[in-house]
């Protein structure tokens, strides 16, 4: 049985039992209770769960049969509220709304005498707020910039909008990643499009073998160098790639070609832009923030929903199901969350791991009780969904299901594993690694809670720090990565430990993998948004896919090993099986071997000592024979082992803690991966 799948007691039955409680399990029942609590007041109003979360077909503009049209605003602070557009001539006067209960503002605007609507496809609206206040309604579907770079609401509700012709894909056993951004996709020095990833980037994924993207920056941020991260209208996908049917066109292809699509979803904070953005929205410092001091970030100068506050429940609960039901969207990953657990949110904390940091005072009550509601919620509309969270806390049970007390995701990133790598290449000679460590930090993981390895994502790749391409070959892959130029051993060693990092982390660090764009060849130099500090400059901006598609560079190595990794985990499916068992991290010779899903993963990260019949313990008996090795001519290695060669037999002599043991030459900085053959 997966133990993914083990079957745990439902927590309302495990916590009927009398007697002492320790008081992290108090806390678990009393953050369960919250929860439930919150669930059913939800369900208890009308129109339950479903019409609590489908807030967009209440608020906004909502466009009646008979041409009409009614406006709905929640602006519980604002005296006043008008609606003005081309449809009006921009009369800041003619329309106002009517103020209802609890903070609602409603417009009704009759439909023309042919029943046709007043508000056009494509028509520029703006609401106004206590008369001087320009505003884009928090619920506006598309947004652009209008004579300059303030983003403004353009109504988009085409004749003919699409239809998506496939349906979602199932949640994969092994969840294979590529962390993708549609701006910087192509290899010209301009904003990407939705159509160009759908026609020019998703093949390139199909054909890697990853069976997920991950979409960033897709909710709308009026400043793109935010990499989508300060989010000014939540229910916009991004104008600047294309339209909101192009975007549907992107997910559905993905879907034809059995790609899973994640959203990377910010429900952590918001934008400070008060035009563009929710802030001070009704006019007030709070509506859908704290206000004071917990309702700003102090690193990211930006401000933080009141999870408290029911209509911030119904505007966030419904964003997801937007994305879930209008774009088809089959899961998120959730960025910020240690921000959001924590009252602190995470500054100066370092997470020992001692209980009391995740049950204590510090813990954001009201977030994380969102975050069970919006898991729960997510999962309940659709069974294949996805979540995964972006925590470097450990929050215990973050990764599994709400009714066992848990936050309810189904991964959460590991962290901590591209911090390793990253500080092992700057900080420490190759000869100082310490097998130990590495092992211990790809393996530091809850029992029973899924963990998304990576080596590097977009944290990586940004200016101020670099890729682990360039961290390992830096000036050199400008001179010696030509298949035609001399041997260099800057290039052979980056290579070498480029195919060797990812390989260990894919195999020894969690039950899902991922990539982010250009990283799998070997992508140089990092990434950088035109801003200001750069002359606005888009050259760093983009995907450089003439590298690893020209035969005469080295790039092509990277890539087809990438491709050859993954086509392996599809057969052998490690990613879904049990963790490894690892029998051998010898500190001396370099050395980490490991099982899982029966294979035998062999590293030898010695610099310069290769080893004949090294001695290495299996489970199983039998005869076993290399099925991927890094040193391959194919990946540009010197070919001292290749693939499908000759066969080793085990010899009945336990190894390591293992029951039998088999004998192999392990070339220096070679990973060898074998599979038992009849």
């Amino acid at each position: 049985m997966d133990p993914m799948d083990v079957p745990v007691p439902d927590l309302k039955l495990l916590f009927q039992r009398d007697g002492y409680l320790r008081p992290y399990e108090r806390e678990i029942r009393r953050r369960f209770a919250c929860f439930q609590d919150l669930w059913d007041k939800i369900e208890s109003w009308e129109g339950g769960v479903e019409g609590f979360t489908t807030g967009y077909r209440y608020y906004g503009p909502q466009f009646c049969v008979d041409g009409s049209v009614v406006w709905r605003e929640w602006a519980p602070g604002a005296h006043s509220l008008h609606l003005q557009g081309d449809f009006n001539g921009w009369n800041p006067k003619s329309h106002p709304f009517r103020k209802l209960e609890y903070g609602k503002w409603e417009l009704y605007i009759p439909g023309n005498e042919d029943e046709s609507c007043p508000i056009k496809h494509l028509s520029r609206v703006q609401l106004i707020v206590n008369e001087h206040l320009y505003r884009v309604s928090p619920w506006a579907s598309y947004v652009k910039p209008y004579e300059g770079f303030t983003y403004q609401q353009f109504i988009y509700k085409p004749e003919q909008p699409y239809q998506f012709k496939h349906r979602k894909v199932k949640r994969p056993a092994s969840l294979r990643i590529y962390e993708c951004h549609v701006g910087i996709a192509t290899n010209e020095g301009r904003v990407g499009t939705y159509l160009e990833f759908k026609d020019n980037v998703l093949p390139r994924i199909k054909d890697l073998g990853y069976n997920a993207i991950q979409l960033m920056a897709i909710m709308e941020h009026a400043y793109y160098a935010s990499f989508g991260y300060q989010v000014t209208s939540f229910f916009a996908a991004s104008s600047r790639y294309g339209t909101p049917c192009e975007l549907k066109q992107l997910i559905d292809r993905a879907h034809e070609l059995g790609i899973y699509v994640l959203l990377d979803v910010v429900h952590s904070h918001a934008s400070k832009n008060t035009l563009d953005g929710l802030n001070e929205f009704d006019g007030t410092n709070s509506c859908y923030f704290h206000d004071g001091a917990r309702g700003t970030h102090s690193l990211w100068d930006s401000r933080l929903f009141n999870y408290s506050e029911t209509e911030v429940l119904r505007f966030l609960l419904s964003n997801l199901r937007w994305y879930q039901e209008e774009y088809q969207f089959d899961g998120f990953r959730f960025d910020g969350v240690t921000s959001m657990l924590y009252h602190s949110r995470g500054i100066g904390e370092g997470f020992s791991g001692n209980y009391d940091e995740y049950y204590g005072l510090n813990v954001d009550t009201e977030a994380l009780v969102y975050l069970m509601v919006a898991n729960e919620l997510v999962h309940s509309i659709d069974s294949q969904a996805i979540t995964i969270a972006e925590d470097v806390s450990g929050m215990p049970a973050s990764g599994r299901p709400v009714r066992e007390g848990g936050t309810g995701f189904d991964y959460r990133l590991g962290m901590a594993i591209p911090d390793m790598w990253i500080k092992l290449l700057k900080e420490e000679r190759d000869e100082d690694w310490k097998m130990g460590h590495i092992v211990h930090t790809l393996t530091n993981r809850r029992w029973m809670e899924g963990t998304v390895a990576y080596a590097e994502s977009h944290d990586q790749a940004l200016v101020g720090d670099k890729t682990i391409a360039f961290w390992l070959m830096d000036a050199a892959m400008y001179t010696h990565m030509s298949t035609l130029s001399e041997p260099n051993p800057v290039i052979e060693r980056g290579l070498a430990l480029h195919c060797m990092i990812r390989l260990i982390t894919n195999a020894l660090g969690g039950e899902a993998y991922l990539n982010f764009i250009g990283n799998e060849f070997g992508h140089p130099e990092w990434l950088d948004f035109p801003r200001a500090g750069n002359n606005s400059s888009y050259h760093y901006a983009r995907r450089q896919w003439h590298l690893v598609d020209d035969q005469l560079l080295k790039y092509k190595y990277l890539n087809e090993f990438d491709k050859d990794m993954h086509a392996l985990e599809n057969k052998y499916g490690w990613l879904a099986s049990n963790p490894a068992y690892v029998s051998c991290k010898h500190e001396g010779d370099k050395v980490i071997a490991f099982e899982r899903a029966g294979l035998l993963f062999v590293f030898n990260f010695h610099p310069n000592q290769s080893f004949t019949d090294y001695r290495v313990g299996v489970d199983v008996a039998g005869k076993y024979q290399a099925v991927l090795c890094s040193d391959s001519k194919k990946y540009g290695g010197f070919g001292r082992v290749e693939p499908d060669g000759e066969y080793h037999l085990t010899q009945n002599m336990p190894w390591g803690d293992r029951k039998d043991s088999v004998q192999l030459y392990i070339p220096c900085r070679t990973a060898l991966v074998y599979a038992r053959c009849e």
